[in-house]
């Protein structure tokens, strides 16, 4: 973990209430897809964590979801803008085992941390199906993206406006895969728990208070302990959880 000053040079919207940043200078610390930053805002204590989208040599992308003050300040912010981050956060998503054929599940802002992961699955010559859920059409994002990488990208949407009506749960049940990697809100996170068959990884999300590690208010009980979502997480493996403990 680092502390970083980077330059917005892009801000833009994704749908009406989600937006694109790329932020440019010293991003070596992210090494693994499914880190996040923590960022600092001017006039707001808290720093926002938020995870890393996309990675590349002196920048890198990130999206998030305006719902509160916070993100609503971060919409105004234009390019050339200097941002206090702490960077290379989070213990990120093994790609390495993935077996042959890769299986991902995103809902909403948790889609951003699969793009960086499909493209090194797909990079490593592995065969990757996408399966990212929203609640309408007006809310996709990063469809064509997933599918410029060359990964099978399916769409749910719940109130059935666009793709397959339903959940991501919904999307996969002709699909041959040997790992799945899911990133989301909890209750979309426990289904897809009870319903992939193979082993896998989950990214969760969590009010943080420091974002490294001190604070321990994101803890949570796994089978082998209490862990920090920050630090030890925010990806763990299917077999450390414990729903409701």
């Amino acid at each position: 973990m680092n502390q970083r000053i980077l330059t917005v040079t892009e801000n833009t919207p994704l749908t009406s209430n989600v937006y694109k940043m790329v932020l440019k200078g010293d991003v070596s610390e992210v090494t693994r897809p499914g880190q996040f930053i923590n960022i600092k805002l001017d006039g707001f204590y808290l720093r926002r964590p938020i995870s890393v989208c996309d990675k590349a040599e002196d920048n890198l992308t990130i999206i998030y979801k305006v719902v509160g003050e916070g993100t609503e300040y971060m919409a105004t912010l234009t390019e050339g803008a200097e941002l206090d981050v702490l960077i290379g956060l989070g213990n990120g998503f093994d790609v390495n085992a993935s077996g042959d054929s890769a299986l991902l599940l995103g809902g909403g802002v948790g889609v951003p941390p699969l793009y960086m992961l499909c493209k090194k699955l797909i990079a490593e010559g592995k065969k990757v199906t996408v399966c990212l859920g929203f609640n309408t059409k007006e809310e996709v994002f990063y469809e064509d993206e997933f599918k410029a990488l060359g990964a099978d990208v399916r769409v749910a949407t719940v109130d059935g406006t666009y793709g397959t009506k339903g959940f991501v749960t919904n999307l996969f049940e002709d699909v041959d895969y040997s790992y799945y990697y899911t990133c989301g809100p909890e209750p979309m996170l426990k289904a897809v728990f009870n319903t992939c068959t193979s082993d896998g990884e989950l990214s969760f999300e969590e009010r943080m208070g420091c974002g490294f590690g001190a604070c321990m208010c994101c803890s949570c009980k796994t089978v082998t302990g209490y862990k920090r979502i920050c630090k030890e997480g925010p990806v763990m493996k299917k077999e450390e959880i414990l729903w409701n403990a």
